[in-house]
């Protein structure tokens, strides 16, 4: 397994990740799995950017219409099934492609996740319930007094990691922060990562081209049709809670199209500095094959 090797490709959204991960898929004569929260669930298409039909075809893609949104996947199950499978995978294979822009699941991926004591289980329906009541800043209030270090650094509005931190500060009396070691697990193969940047202003280009397309392609139908499953996590995120927002009445089209722009760079804004913080990553503009294959074969 020590001669055997793990590209994982990231970067911000429509920065050309599936592009490259299917060319080097080619190249290595392997296979792609997916390290992008919502591309396991088989419900959501349009505003995931999944691979379409053809690049599907041409390279099997694992982790993509692995889930129902009906079921919770957490990172942790994510991190357990996804080195089960590049433990059978890397027995036919030398060199498997990553691919994602979900920081987290990267990281549970490549580094592994910090170990936290069980929690009382009736702590998160507590927390749900005042949730549903008070909205997401009474939670967010309260990771601010329970865990400052952690609340100046988490996404606040990702209402799952909010809530998980809250919980294990009430559940171990202790901070999340303290449990958040940091400390990366070996795995028995060979990782390089790759990171995919643009400058900021083309990336925005793109970013926008991308949204139109997909309200082209029918992103309003879709989050209709989602519209029953709206608390679910996976949809708590843009692309869709903005059109969400738009059915409640809360604005008009207009500014529903504004805000999905404008949130979609937000989004990569944070991408850029999540993944920004990991030295391991060697960054390069999409269009560099041949200096990427370059770079992988040498190491």
């Amino acid at each position: 397994m020590d001669k055997k090797q793990l590209i994982c490709i990231v970067g911000a959204t429509a920065v050309g990740k599936t592009s490259l991960a299917i060319q080097l898929a080619h190249y290595f004569n392997t296979v792609i799995i997916s390290a992008d929260s919502r591309q396991f669930y088989k419900e959501l298409n349009i505003g995931t950017a999944k691979p379409n039909a053809l690049e599907m075809d041409e390279i099997i893609h694992y982790f993509i219409d692995n889930q129902s949104i009906t079921q919770n996947y957490s990172v942790g199950e994510y991190e357990k099934d996804a080195l089960s499978l590049l433990d059978n995978l890397f027995q036919k294979y030398d060199t498997i492609v990553a691919v994602g822009g979900s920081g987290l699941y990267v990281r549970a991926l490549c580094d592994g996740l910090d170990e936290f004591p069980e929690i009382d289980a009736d702590i998160r329906p507590q927390l749900q319930k005042e949730l549903e009541e008070k909205g997401l800043s009474y939670l967010t209030n309260l990771l601010k007094e329970l865990d400052f270090d952690y609340y100046q650094e988490v996404d606040l509005q990702n209402t799952q990691r909010v809530l998980r931190a809250v919980e294990v500060c009430i559940g171990t009396k202790k901070t999340y922060s303290s449990f958040r070691k940091g400390k990366k697990k070996e795995r028995p193969f060979q990782i390089i990562k790759i990171g995919l940047t643009l400058p900021r202003e083309i990336l925005y280009q793109k970013i926008d081209a991308r949204m139109d397309l997909m309200i082209e392609q029918g992103l309003e139908k879709e989050a209709t049709d989602l519209l029953p499953f709206a608390a679910h996590n996976a949809l708590k995120t843009v692309g869709y809670q903005e059109i969400f927002d738009f059915l409640e009445n809360k604005y008009d089209w207009n500014e529903c199209v504004r805000l999905l722009k404008r949130n979609s760079r937000r989004y990569a804004k944070r991408q850029i500095t999540w993944f920004g913080a990991d030295n391991e990553i060697t960054w390069f503009e999409p269009n560099d094959l041949e200096k990427i294959i370059n770079f992988i074969e040498k190491k």
